[in-house]
């Protein structure tokens, strides 16, 4: 790919560096719509509506429970991603020597937690191959939550990073989140695992999609393909 600098990669979690919908996205659906019930009093059918209204509406529920019932977003956090994330992990093999290889500073961006994050990145051995994370403890813009798809959150990011958009690459399964960076300025890589979910609601030949992968392995021999 021709650069005269090399990128900075932005590398969504899940469903993008592991199969998050075979088993873990599932068990933390499940936690959150238990949070509900016992912290708002709620049936757990109501619970499990509510938990995906904040979703859509905000990008996180905990967003919406912080702003609407004054939930603390920390202890949401804690509770919900407190299990055996190993034992559910499903991922490719052959990762960290793709970030090995692959030129520039790798960065992870993702709505999840930080230690959730870090366990993650630790038991598919990427964690020595990462510059920075930004977790949605950080994706904060002048103190209030922002987190994927904020425009503003991308450009505080990579105001942090002191880098131009047009050196950044997002690598994400999400539509929105892709279109939102797109708009910003960095270039995007649609990741949509074949009879995943993300391929049936990720449009390939968007605008905003600079470059459609099934995995990230595929990085390598398709940056060419990279449109600017």
């Amino acid at each position: 790919m021709a650069m005269r600098a090399q990128p900075v990669w932005f590398f969504d979690l899940d469903d993008t560096l592991h199969d998050a919908s075979h088993a873990i996205f599932a068990t933390i659906d499940g936690r959150m719509t238990q949070y509900l019930v016992r912290h708002l009093d709620l049936d757990e059918p109501a619970a499990d509506r509510l938990r995906l209204t904040y979703w859509r509406r905000y990008g996180a529920t905990m967003l919406g429970l912080a702003r609407h019932h004054a939930v603390d977003p920390h202890h949401f956090l804690r509770e919900t991603h407190d299990f055996d994330v190993a034992a559910l992990l499903r991922a490719e093999r052959g990762l960290a020597r793709l970030f090995a290889r692959l030129p520039g500073r790798k960065v992870l961006l993702t709505n999840a937690p930080d230690g959730y994050a870090r366990t993650v990145l630790r038991e598919l051995a990427l964690h020595a191959h990462i510059g920075a994370r930004y977790t949605i403890e950080r994706m904060r813009v002048h103190g209030a939550f922002r987190p994927k798809p904020s425009r503003a959150m991308l450009r505080h990011m990579l105001a942090r990073e002191r880098i131009p958009a047009h050196r950044a690459v997002l690598i994400e399964d999400s539509a929105p989140n892709l279109k939102a960076a797109r708009a910003v300025g960095l270039r995007t890589v649609l990741v949509a695992r074949p009879n995943g979910p993300s391929n049936a609601r990720s449009p390939g030949r968007a605008h905003y999609v600079g470059l459609r992968v099934r995995s990230v392995l595929d990085l390598p021999k398709r940056l060419a393909f990279l449109r600017k």
